[in-house]
């Protein structure tokens, strides 16, 4: 991997991509890598991870901006739209500032950009012939929406105790262990609803609005047709099972909604000085929305490489895909 990002485009199908064949960062290979497991533990929770700020921000919005559990123990509009704002705020800010500072500001030019393209205009394609305001679109009315709806119900269910819930006090254990596993569920339920999603009758009428972007940038991430927002967001619905604290609950809605900007960047890492300081998006992800069927999930789970989804960035996999994509529309055209 080069040391010193340049604005060099690396092949002829990418601007960047890092080194390939992607390596298995998996968690959960076989046989486990003990060295591996604490350096992935102190990569994503003993820095200044991604991570380590959305549990920040869930804090301080526990603190400072959501209504107390007290408050919502009653429907009232207010306080649900309390909610509503706040989340309207959070993804106009994160997602905005990063569209302001990697797309207008181009702050650092195109180093680590994965596609090469800027964001499309004058296309059809794109509700208001502009891809970046198609996506704020769909992901300020359906997606805030649908996301502050299903917190609204989860912190009434939360603040009159019709699902369990912890405190840090009582489990300090299973409270930061929690906060370690939201991401691996998440990431467990992405995979297997992606996979729905991908079924030709859905995609064709649902997710085909979410893959108009093949080059994809912060505002893509939230982007969706409003069935997809609602079979995404049910991820959340493991508050309604397992025990949780409400800083879990706004570290996931964090995690989903604002957090996918995050991660559909279109650049591996934010830099400041040449030294990469922030993961932002993954080239596993991006080799998605290139090539449609294929990582489906993302690299901390293992279900692509088992279930022979995985891309791993080269030409022959490339091939694979191409042809088991293929073959899929034949069969559901037959």
């Amino acid at each position: 991997m080069q040391d010193r990002p340049t604005d060099t485009p690396m092949s002829r199908e990418w601007n960047y991509h890092p080194d390939l064949p992607l390596a298995d960062t998996s968690v959960f290979r076989w046989p486990p890598n003990p060295r591996y497991l604490v350096d992935w533990f102190g990569r994503n929770w003993l820095t200044l991870s991604e991570r380590v700020m959305m549990v920040i921000l869930a804090g301080l919005l526990w603190l400072f901006a959501y209504p107390s559990l007290e408050v919502t123990k009653h429907f009232a509009h207010a306080w649900v739209m309390q909610v509503w704002a706040v989340n309207l705020l959070l993804l106009i800010v994160i997602a905005g500032g990063l569209h302001w500072y990697f797309y207008m500001r181009r702050g650092q030019g195109k180093k680590l950009k994965f596609d090469r393209r800027d964001m499309a205009t004058g296309n059809r394609l794109w509700s208001f012939s502009d891809q970046v305001h198609d996506n704020m679109f769909w992901s300020l009315t359906s997606g805030v929406t649908q996301l502050s709806a299903f917190q609204a119900l989860t912190m009434w269910l939360m603040a009159n105790e019709y699902i369990p819930t912890l405190t840090f006090a009582e489990h300090p254990i299973w409270f930061v262990l929690g906060l370690i596993l939201l991401p691996i569920w998440s990431a467990f339920h992405f995979y297997w609803v992606h996979r729905l999603l991908h079924a030709p009758i859905l995609y064709k009428h649902v997710h085909s609005l979410h893959h108009r972007n093949v080059n994809v940038g912060p505002w893509s991430g939230f982007s969706m047709h409003p069935a997809e927002h609602l079979l995404y967001l049910t991820s959340l619905l493991i508050h309604w099972v397992v025990p949780t604290h409400p800083i879990h609950l706004y570290f996931h809605v964090i995690y989903l909604g604002p957090g996918a900007a995050m991660t559909h960047t279109g650049y591996e890492d934010l830099l400041i000085k040449d030294k990469r300081r922030l993961a932002l998006g993954t080239f596993y992800h991006q080799l998605h929305h290139r090539y449609y069927e294929c990582n489906y999930g993302n690299q901390e789970m293992p279900w692509d490489r088992w279930f022979g989804t995985f891309h791993d960035g080269s030409d022959e996999a490339t091939k694979e895909t191409r042809q088991r994509k293929k073959v899929m529309y034949q069969k559901s055209s037959g």
